[in-house]
């Protein structure tokens, strides 16, 4: 059974107080209340999450990161079973900011199976820091992606989302440049084989894979008809409710 389309806001360290992720989740609200087909997840700073999850039952709420153990001397980190405990359902996982900060496959890997033992469905980031004319790229790819699901149970690969998102193309990104349809299309098609051979074309075909980097409403109609995908994850586009609606507007419209 095909999962439903799903669009992801990852607020990142965004806005400064409650007040205004108050006023900005109120907002996106207020404007997708008659959203049925496209599940919607919001993504904000952890501080904002006890707050937020009294305003909406239609967004489901999504964390930006969570340790591997749940509990202990850990001193800054947050578990996904605290999550869980929360209220939250979503948690990102392999950003390519953390990545930035020295976070590995391995940690990812640790991490996706502590989210999923909590009940947390995990939104895997994957995605390479540029595409060289040789399509090395592709090992990069299927690395990240073999190496962070080592050792998870075949039936519970599904449950997971996969992100992808190409370092180049993240507006954070110095010298970032625009992706398209197509370099999407061509990744999804190659993350659901890797993960066919990892499983079974069954799991793979039930797979979410999503596209983020730096997509917006201008784009988000051709990545999600042309680019092969199941989905949506954007970042600054997300800070704008009217933007962000629009985008689930789109999603919402689609056939299939």
């Amino acid at each position: 059974m095909r999962q439903k389309k799903i669009v992801i806001g990852n607020w990142k360290m965004n806005p400064l107080s409650l007040k205004d992720a108050e006023k900005l989740f109120i907002g996106l609200t207020r404007r997708i209340s008659r959203i049925k087909k496209t599940e919607i997840v919001v993504c904000p700073p952890y501080l904002y999450l006890e707050r937020l999850k009294k305003f909406s039952r239609k967004i489901v709420l999504g964390a930006q990161d969570a340790f591997w153990e749940d509990a202990g001397a850990f001193t800054g980190e947050v578990s996904g079973e605290m999550l869980y405990n929360l209220g939250v359902r979503y948690v990102i996982l392999g950003h390519s900011e953390r990545r930035e900060l020295g976070e590995t496959d391995g940690f990812v890997n640790k991490k996706i199976k502590s989210a999923l033992k909590a009940g947390l469905v995990p939104i895997l980031c994957v995605g390479e820091k540029e595409r060289d004319a040789n399509h090395e790229y592709f090992s990069v790819i299927k690395s990240q992606v073999e190496r962070c699901l080592k050792g998870v149970s075949k039936n519970l690969i599904s449950k997971i989302v996969i992100a992808y998102e190409p370092v180049w193309a993240i507006s954070s990104t110095a010298n970032r440049h625009d992706a398209t349809s197509a370099d999407s299309r061509e990744m999804a098609i190659f993350i659901r084989k890797t993960l066919s051979d990892a499983s079974s074309p069954e799991i793979a075909a039930e797979t979410r894979i999503i596209y983020g980097g730096s997509v917006n409403m201008k784009s988000a109609k051709d990545f999600l008809e042309n680019g092969g995908i199941d989905g949506l994850l954007p970042g600054r586009a997300s800070l704008d409710a009217e933007e962000f609606t629009e985008i689930v507007k789109i999603c919402e419209a689609l056939k299939n």
